[in-house]
C-alpha cells in the first residue's frame, strides 16, 4: 500500500499537508518547523513505526 501526502507552503509561513488520494479533502496546517522535525522523527523511527522491527524479522 502507497501511503503519500502532499505539501503546499502557504503564507503567512504555514505548509498544508494533505492525502495525496483525497485532493477535495482537508489539509492539516503546520508550521514549516514542526513538519521538519516529525518528517526527522519519521526517518529515524523515533516515532515506533516498527520499520526496524520488520526488516529484521525478515
Amino acid at each position: 500500500m502507497n501511503n503519500c501526502v502532499e505539501t503546499a507552503a502557504l503564507p503567512p509561513g504555514l505548509l498544508a499537508v494533505r492525502d495525496s488520494k483525497n485532493t477535495a479533502g482537508p489539509a492539516l496546517l503546520f508550521a514549516p518547523t514542526a513538519w521538519g522535525t516529525f518528517v526527522d522523527a519519521l526517518r529515524g523511527d523515533a516515532l515506533g513505526s516498527g520499520a526496524a522491527a520488520r526488516r529484521s524479522a525478515s
